[in-house]
C-alpha cells in the first residue's frame, strides 16, 4: 500500500502540524499532550464540548473543533483510544468555567480513558459530564465495544451539541440534548475493501475479490455478515433495511450524577423509527469511496425513505467518518425534533464542516 507519509511513527503529529498551518485562524494545536482546540480558547461562560478517539477517522474529531461545534478534540494514535491526559490537558485549555461535556464513542478503551478524564478534571474543580454514543444497529456486542458502536451519530450530536453550547446552553441542557441525539439516531456500515495502517503497512482484514463486509466496524472490526458484491442499489437497500427495522434497543450505561457525586446506572431505550418521522440522512464515506457513489446510494436512500413514510429534511453526504482509505460507506438516520432542526441549522464554522457564517 502506496501512502504520503514519512516514518509511520510521525503519522499523526505530521498531520496535526499541517492542519495547524492550514487553519491557523480557527484552531491551534497542542503536541504535548496532542490535541487540538479552538483558537479563541477559552470561551468564557460557554459550555466546551471535548471529543475525541483514535487518528485515522479524520475529519472526525479534529476537523469538527470551532465555532458552533467542538472546543477541543484529543486524537490518539492510529484506531488507539487517547489517554486521560490528553483529554485533562484539553479541558483545562478549554475550560470557560461553565463546564465540560465529554462526547464518547462506545468502545472500551475510548470508555476507560474519559472516564479516568472525568474523574481527574472533577477533582480540579472542573465540572465534567460524559455523554455515549452508541447507534451500530449492526452489532450488539462486538470488539472493543460494550455494547453498539458509537459511529455516524457522533458527528451529528458534535454539531447539534455544539451549536446548542453555542446559544448559552447549561453544562445540564447540553448533556441532555446529547443523549436525547443519541437516542434518535441508528447507523450501519459497508466495506468493500480493508485498510492498511501506516505502523502496520499491511491490510487490517481480508476481503476477496467478490467479497463485501456488511456491519463492519471503522476500524474493522467484523460486521453481521460477508457476502458476494451486490449492486449499489442492492447494498443501499440492505443497509437502509436494518435501519428502519431496527427494534427498540434498550441498554444501561454509567454517567457521572452530580447530585451524588459519582457514576451512576442509567437506563436507556431506543425507539423504532416511524412513519411521518423527520429524519436527517447522512451518507458517509469510509475514506476511500468517491462522492459520486455516495449519490447513488443516496438516490436510493431517498427513495426508500418516501416509500416507508420518512421524511428526509436535511442531508450530509461526504467523507465525515473514515477509516483512512477504506472503500465502503455508512448510513445513519437521525430523527429530527424541532430543536434539533434548529440547531442543526445553526452557524458553523470548522476546518471541515461550515455554513451560516
Amino acid at each position: 500500500m502506496k501512502k504520503l507519509i514519512n516514518q509511520p511513527e510521525d503519522f499523526v503529529r505530521e498531520s496535526l502540524a499541517g492542519m495547524a498551518v492550514a487553519h491557523a485562524d480557527l484552531i491551534k494545536v497542542n503536541y504535548e499532550p496532542a490535541f487540538v482546540y479552538r483558537a479563541d480558547a477559552p470561551v468564557q461562560g460557554k459550555v466546551s464540548i471535548i471529543s475525541g478517539g483514535g487518528s485515522g477517522h479524520e475529519p472526525m474529531h479534529t476537523g469538527f473543533v470551532g465555532r458552533g461545534m467542538l472546543d477541543a478534540a484529543c486524537p490518539g494514535e492510529v484506531f488507539t483510544s487517547p489517554t486521560p491526559d490528553q483529554m485533562l490537558a484539553a479541558a483545562q485549555q478549554v475550560d470557560g468555567g461553565a463546564g465540560i461535556i465529554y462526547i464518547v464513542k462506545n468502545y472500551s478503551g475510548d470508555l476507560m480513558n474519559f472516564e479516568m478524564a472525568t474523574e481527574l478534571a472533577r477533582s480540579e474543580g472542573i465540572r465534567t459530564l460524559n455523554i455515549m454514543i452508541d447507534d451500530d444497529v449492526a452489532v450488539k456486542d462486538s470488539l472493543y465495544t460494550q455494547g453498539r458502536r458509537g459511529v455516524g451519530t457522533t458527528v451529528l450530536a458534535e454539531k447539534i451539541c455544539g451549536a446548542a453550547a453555542e446559544q448559552g446552553y447549561d453544562l445540564r441542557q447540553v448533556a441532555d440534548l446529547c443523549r436525547r441525539v443519541n437516542l434518535h439516531g441508528r447507523s450501519v456500515g459497508v466495506a468493500l475493501s480493508s485498510c492498511t495502517v501506516p505502523a502496520k503497512g499491511t491490510p487490517t482484514f481480508a476481503l476477496g475479490d467478490n467479497e463485501i463486509e456488511l456491519g463492519i466496524g471503522i476500524h474493522g472490526e467484523p460486521g453481521r455478515a460477508r457476502v458476494s458484491m451486490k449492486s449499489g442499489d442492492e447494498i443501499t437497500e440492505i443497509l437502509v433495511a436494518s435501519l428502519i427495522d431496527d427494534l427498540p434497543y434498550g441498554r444501561t450505561v454509567r454517567e457521572w450524577n452530580e447530585v451524588t457525586d459519582g457514576w451512576v446506572d442509567v437506563e436507556l431505550l431506543n425507539k423504532p423509527l416511524q412513519k411521518g418521522d423527520r429524519i436527517l440522512a447522512f451518507v458517509n464515506s469510509m475514506g476511500g469511496t468517491p462522492i459520486s457513489e455516495l449519490y447513488i446510494v443516496y438516490r436510493k436512500l431517498a427513495e426508500i425513505c418516501e416509500m416507508a413514510g420518512l421524511q428526509i429534511v436535511r442531508s450530509l453526504i461526504g467523507p465525515y467518518i473514515t477509516s483512512l482509505e477504506m472503500q465502503g460507506c455508512s448510513i445513519t438516520l437521525l430523527k429530527l425534533d424541532d430543536e434539533m432542526l434548529r440547531l442543526w441549522d445553526a452557524p458553523v464554522k470548522t476546518p471541515s464542516l461550515r455554513w451560516g457564517v
